[in-house]
């Protein structure tokens, strides 16, 4: 089926139902006699069939890249928003596997068990405040003082803590 990847893989259009062996198409398994194909991840696809996981977009419309981790193929959007620029935790700088619930502040993405303060090291978890600080954590007890604060705060965002799972 289609392999787990981080990097991106093209998306190449090609003439397809010409003079060639019938190709099948790696989203619907048909036979592919269209006008254009799409080649992408070592497999052809309709252009109607390869499409985002989650927002259905057709990939080949939208760019020349996809993505393809835990068995989901993905527009560079959903990609980021799933598991941030890297596909990794920005606490620890592990990969995050696809099927994981992660916690997220200000576009970083964390392992639930990474997501703690930078003080205490006290794990947060839903429905915790806490402050985001230059990208570090804090959790409301060693939230940072007044003139931290004041020197910071465009960096500063106090909110509850909501737990996102990477499924669409």
């Amino acid at each position: 089926m289609v392999n787990s990847r981080v990097e991106p893989a093209a998306v190449a259009v090609a003439g397809g139902g010409g003079g060639g062996p019938p190709r099948s198409c790696g989203g619907c398994g048909g036979r592919i006699a269209d006008r254009f194909l799409l080649f992408s991840m070592e497999t052809y696809w309709h252009t109607h069939c390869l499409k985002c996981s989650c927002c259905q977009a057709q990939l080949g419309e939208i760019g020349t890249s996809c993505y393809s981790k835990g068995g989901m193929i993905l527009c560079r959007n959903d990609y980021i928003r799933l598991f941030g620029h890297s596909g990794a935790c920005s606490a620890c700088g592990q990969s995050i596997p696809a099927n994981e619930m992660v916690m997220r502040a200000q576009g970083s993405v964390y392992h639930l068990k990474c997501f703690s303060c930078a003080t205490c090291r006290n794990r947060l978890v839903p429905g915790d405040r806490f402050h985001y600080v230059n990208g570090a954590v804090f959790c409301e007890h060693d939230r940072p003082g007044a003139a931290l604060v004041s020197s910071h705060l465009p960096h500063l965002q106090s909110s509850a803590l909501l737990p996102d799972q990477k499924v669409c």
